[in-house]
């Protein structure tokens, strides 16, 4: 039985969990900073850096008292290192590094979206499959050969279409957090608005979400300037519907190409009700099986980061003190 305890900070989330064998989670711990950035309409770096310092031994210390665990019974700690702001991703670094420095534990530095990927590991997910992996900084479409060998089939170009939902979100006059407040709008509209979706090379199965966005933003301005009254929900439902479409045709192609039966979903963008049913019925039509991790494990948190590490921990891929925090870096790197 390999018990780790895993910190995740990489954006306004401070996090904790411990995760036995990468599957069982003992405990999450989830300290969320949505509602002091909804104020400025999205993460401000420096606030939420200050705030992981404030917070994160509590949060640590509540993971091991939920999983009724001493930091002598943890095998390994965990931590996020790369990608994500650089201040927030230092502080949970730092207080991993001392940790396991004083308790003479082994370190292991984990990649957020690699622990996107690895929350579906706690709902029974096993290689191979290709998933999303979709939230405000990332859209990828990833290919798990197996448990840490991937293959990027497709990425966003621009914007990552959890970027696109606050965007769209801000100029609609709804609050941040955008992406659960544009699924909550569409529920009350109707997909009424014809957006043209943006065109590659058929071989490619690359996103690009800036055109659907400034056009978005240009047609409410367009609105304005008349002084006709702005349809949020209508424009919010036709929006999702054209991003619900693009991402699940594009995965469900890479699925294809790459002979899997299993498609899964993963990050923040996870929890958008259109995409998942969207998800859930093609998978049917298509005769493939469907993942996804349950709310509180789509958003960022350490579970997930603790599912990812375990796999780490068997290989022996260890790091470190000269581990440092990476701002970009491609999974598998």
């Amino acid at each position: 039985m390999i018990k780790i305890l895993a910190i995740e900070s990489s954006c306004d989330e401070t996090a904790a969990a411990v995760v036995v064998d990468g599957v069982k989670v003992l405990s999450n711990i989830i300290n969320s900073q949505a509602e002091l950035h909804k104020k400025y309409g999205g993460v401000v770096p420096e606030v939420a850096s200050r705030l992981h310092v404030e917070v994160i031994d509590s949060v640590v210390k509540e993971a091991l008292l939920e999983a009724k665990t001493t930091l002598d019974e943890i095998d390994a700690i965990a931590v996020t290192h790369a990608p994500g702001l650089v201040g927030s991703l230092l502080v949970g670094l730092s207080y991993a590094k001392g940790l396991a420095f004083s308790a003479g534990k082994p370190l292991i530095g984990v990649h957020h979206i690699e622990g996107h990927l690895s929350a579906n590991y706690l709902s029974g997910l096993t290689p191979p499959f290709v998933s999303l992996v979709a939230s405000g900084g990332h859209s990828h479409i990833i290919h798990s050969e197996d448990y840490r060998k991937f293959n990027i089939m497709g990425k966003t170009r621009d914007d990552a279409a959890g970027e696109a939902f606050d965007k769209v979100a801000r100029v609609l006059g709804l609050p941040y957090p955008g992406g659960p407040n544009i699924d909550k709008a569409a529920k009350e509209g109707q997909a009424n608005i014809k957006i043209t979706k943006p065109k590659f090379h058929e071989e490619t199965l690359d996103f690009s979400f800036s055109g659907i966005k400034t056009f978005i933003i240009n047609y409410a301005h367009g609105l304005e300037q008349k002084n006709m009254p702005l349809p949020k929900n209508d424009i919010a439902a036709s929006f999702q519907k054209t991003v619900v479409e693009i991402l699940t045709d594009n995965t469900f192609e890479a699925a294809k190409r790459a002979k899997v039966k299993k498609v899964a979903l993963a990050g923040g963008v996870a929890a958008n009700t259109a995409l998942r049913k969207s998800f859930e019925e093609r998978a049917e039509k298509e005769g493939m099986e469907f993942y996804c991790p349950p709310f509180i494990y789509c958003t960022d948190n350490a579970a997930m980061i603790g599912a990812a590490a375990y796999h780490y921990y068997l290989e022996g891929n260890f790091a470190d003190m000269s581990l440092n925090a990476i701002p970009y870096k491609p999974i598998g790197e």
